[in-house]
């Protein structure tokens, strides 16, 4: 059995599972899942599910599945969203500040935008778009909004462009990738539930299953990190104790000590592939 969350990989996972296999996508998107439903138009083995992988444990409960083989976490926004313009996710295109991973959600980047405090916008840019302007980007941000609401994301670029200084913007890529990023994180959820998420993901698994976790930043990664070394049995004792005392249980192991980076090749054919990092643990 293989549980399978996020529709990117499908085809190529759906191929490798014998007749006596089952695929489950998971999705908060409902778009990738009919994209997915597409792709594997072919196969009679898959079960879809329109839900968050925060919600594994309900998810396989509902299901009435036990244990799982292997889980693929494939984490962030997709290819199909960002190229999506109506979605808002992108900052290279003008669109209505939207961000929804999940359509049916009601919190938006417009109200993320509008509605909150200029110190929690600006400790939102900062924590999760490590956004070293974030305060003045968060200050101009009220400013406009007082006048009119900010409603598209090229409104939103023209703030962020008028409050980084011109030699920082040449030196560090676009300059709204990190605040886009941060939002788009917030309006999500995407990094607060990830170690308690990774952490169930791997009590879902049978002896022998792998968790392989996909990530594209470094917040990702951290968490996933932690949550991995947490899970394979770190010591929480105080470091002045002789000796263990503490009894945190090990789940298992991490197969990938540092985590698995694309090749340069694939690289050059998806430049997006460039900031993923793979780590794998294995259930004990």
């Amino acid at each position: 059995m293989e549980l399978f969350g996020g529709a990117g990989h499908s085809l190529e996972i759906a191929k490798k599972i014998s007749c006596n296999g089952r695929l489950i996508g998971i999705d908060r998107d409902e778009e990738a899942i009919n994209a997915a439903k597409e792709k594997l138009k072919d196969f009679q083995n898959v079960t879809y599910v329109h839900d968050n992988h925060d919600n594994i444990k309900n998810i396989l409960k509902n299901l009435e599945i036990e244990k799982v083989d292997g889980i693929l976490l494939d984490l962030g926004v997709s290819s199909y969203q960002l190229d999506e313009r109506e979605r808002g996710f992108s900052y290279m295109q003008e669109a209505d500040l939207d961000m929804r991973m999940d359509k049916s959600q009601t919190l938006t980047a417009k109200e993320v935008v509008n509605s909150y405090e200029e110190a929690t916008i600006a400790k939102i840019l900062y924590e999760y778009g490590e956004e070293k302007f974030s305060r003045t980007i968060a200050k101009n941000i009220v400013k406009a909004r007082e006048i009119k609401p900010i409603e598209t994301t090229k409104e939103l670029v023209e703030i962020i462009e008028k409050s980084i200084p011109k030699k920082y913007q040449v030196k560090e890529g676009h300059p709204a990738k990190r605040t886009f990023q941060a939002i788009r994180i917030e309006v999500n959820d995407e990094i607060k539930p990830l170690e308690n998420t990774i952490k169930e993901c791997i009590e879902c698994l049978a002896p022998g299953g792998r968790l392989c976790t996909i990530t594209f930043h470094s917040l990702e990664d951290r968490a996933v990190k932690n949550a991995y070394i947490e899970a394979s049995g770190k010591c929480t004792c105080p470091p002045d104790l002789p000796y263990c005392v503490c009894g945190n249980p090990s789940l298992g192991r991490i197969i990938t000590r540092k985590p698995i980076i694309p090749k340069e090749e694939e690289q050059e054919e998806n430049s997006r592939s460039k900031s993923a990092k793979l780590r794998i643990f294995e259930k004990r």
